[in-house]
């Protein structure tokens, strides 16, 4: 998702795009209700008064407007050139510890914006709202320290992750909670908002993107694209890798296979002088693009603009994904999803790889396609009963894991299958294996004891005998404490810290009984769980 200094309705208009087409896929069997309660949260430690501020597109009339803290939607009035000051429809926010519960309308899509000490200032032209875009130093809202997160709430249900595809700013978490339980993704690890501050002022070039009040506060971080448009960031920073992938492929062939669930569908690019073609399985070209310069990289924009469409879009995509994460020219099979690769390539795109190290999950959006293999820190549920946005402390904090609540959810392989425990049997030793999804108390796992250890049943996923090596099988087992029984997820998998290695699911199986066991974290999709 780009954003830029233009009226909210083209930023609402891709997100409907975007999350109607996932929609179409599922079918609206369930509907959330007509108001989804949305609580914010402040955990931030901080003093000032919090802002909120619910914007979109109502998605039956296209009309762009406001939420009030009921859930009425009110179009805006007409705007003026030069743009005019857009009325105050803040709700006022949670003080710091507190709570405020806000009604999201279904049938809109949109942001939630939330500032710390100063109200936001937003302007209308006749073509609807102005958003904020703090980068620009005579931005109205340069001085103010505030964030959001984008939504879409309609009859197939809600999508709300949080952004970082500009800045990263006020670090926060969003959930939603349906009949399996809540999920939820944002959490950083401990000091994670320092981390990420320190470590990219402390890239070669860096220094500039972040931006600090002048009582010392930083603001935000500026993602590459948007630090470069502001002259405080190299607008070549990338070009040389660029140039080398790019050419990588006049002697050898790049495969794209854009959708996870239609592997047999690829397309094949080769370059000539600076020109990329793609060609179907049948030799007929399909789509060209000429190599991007680093701003088309950042923004996923120019020579790598991606239309709605079923052929050069996802090829688009999967290129700037690509391109970001440092893995064209090396891995000639895209999109690449062992994140053990990315982020390799000299220069690279250090923003993106150090807001996805600070988050608990290893999840952001810290890109505009950064969604390509699912690394997007985004939740969903197709009949959501609630939904929650919690602003985390800006010192200290952070969590080993954003655990699961309720009654316990399944945990499913990238192949379909789920984690199971063999015939519902509590004995300690009992065998973990894969399993169809079945719905049964067998397949409800629970993170607790401060979000590191997975529980089916009352009893813990254990590694046999604590052991560390690969191939070392996973059981049942009484909750004990121990290093064996420690998983956080990490890049879509469950990391066990003191064996160095990975739940998976030998060999990608799909027999049922297959034991699950630890193997070298390697991001194929024997490891990759999402939560069903």
């Amino acid at each position: 998702m780009t954003t830029s200094r233009r009226v909210i309705g083209a930023l609402s208009a891709l997100a409907v795009a975007v999350t109607t087409m996932v929609a179409a896929a599922a079918g609206a069997q369930a509907v959330g209700p007509d108001r989804l309660p949305l609580t914010i949260t402040n955990s931030s430690g901080r003093s000032e008064a919090v802002y909120v501020y619910v914007l979109g597109t109502n998605l039956s009339t296209g009309r762009l407007g406001y939420v009030n803290a009921a859930g009425t939607f009110t179009a805006w009035p007409a705007g003026s050139n030069p743009p005019s000051a857009a009325p105050d429809v803040a709700i006022a926010g949670p003080g710091n510890g507190g709570s405020t519960t806000v009604q999201v309308p279904r049938g809109i899509s949109g942001r939630v914006y939330f500032s710390l000490g100063q109200k936001l200032k937003f302007f209308l032209t006749p073509d609807g709202l102005v958003q904020p875009a703090p980068w620009a130093s005579g931005d109205a809202n340069h001085q103010i320290l505030f964030d959001w997160s984008e939504f879409t709430y309609n009859d197939a249900g809600l999508w709300l992750n949080s952004s970082q595809v500009d800045m990263f700013a006020v670090p926060h978490t969003v959930t939603v909670t349906g009949a399996q339980g809540t999920r939820r993704t944002g959490d950083l690890v401990a000091n994670g908002r320092e981390n990420t501050i320190n470590q990219i002022a402390a890239q070669p070039g860096w220094g500039n993107t972040v931006v600090r009040r002048s009582d010392g506060t930083v603001l935000r971080v500026l993602a590459p694209g948007k630090a470069a448009g502001a002259g405080l960031f190299s607008t070549t920073y990338l070009d040389p890798y660029i140039a080398s992938a790019w050419n990588a492929y006049t002697g050898k062939t790049l495969t794209v296979v854009p959708f996870g669930d239609q592997p047999n569908l690829k397309y094949f690019g080769r370059t000539s002088g600076t020109t990329m073609r793609f060609t179907n399985a049948a030799g007929q070209q399909v789509a060209s693009f000429n190599r991007p310069s680093s701003a088309d990289v950042w923004g996923c924009d120019g020579a790598l603009h991606a239309p709605n469409d079923q052929v050069v879009g996802p090829i688009a995509r999967t290129l700037c994904a690509a391109l970001n994460r440092g893995t064209l020219g090396t891995v000639d099979t895209q999109p690449s999803t062992d994140a053990s690769a990315f982020y390799k390539s000299n220069p690279t795109n250090q923003y993106a790889r150090i807001v996805h190290a600070n988050m608990a999950d290893g999840k952001a959006y810290a890109f505009a396609f950064d969604d390509v293999g699912a690394f997007e820190s985004l939740v969903h549920d197709g009949s959501p009963s609630a939904a929650g946005l919690i602003i985390q402390p800006f010192t200290g904090g952070g969590t080993t894991n954003p655990p699961p609540t309720g009654t316990g959810v399944a945990l499913v392989n990238a192949n379909g299958m789920c984690l199971d425990n063999s015939a519902q049997s509590t004995a300690n030793g009992n065998k973990i294996q894969i399993w169809g999804c079945n719905g049964t108390v067998a397949q409800k796992w629970t993170f607790v004891e401060a979000g590191t250890t997975l529980r089916v049943q009352g009893k813990c996923l254990d590694i046999a005998g604590g052991g560390t090596a690969n191939g070392t099988k996973v059981q049942l087992y009484d909750c004990n404490g121990t290093g064996a029984q420690v998983w956080i997820p990490r890049n879509g998998g469950y990391y066990n810290p003191q064996s160095n290695r990975c739940l998976d699911n030998p060999g990608h199986s799909t027999t049922p009984g297959t034991q699950a066991h630890i193997w070298d974290c390697n991001g194929a999709d024997a490891q990759r769980w999402r939560l069903g």
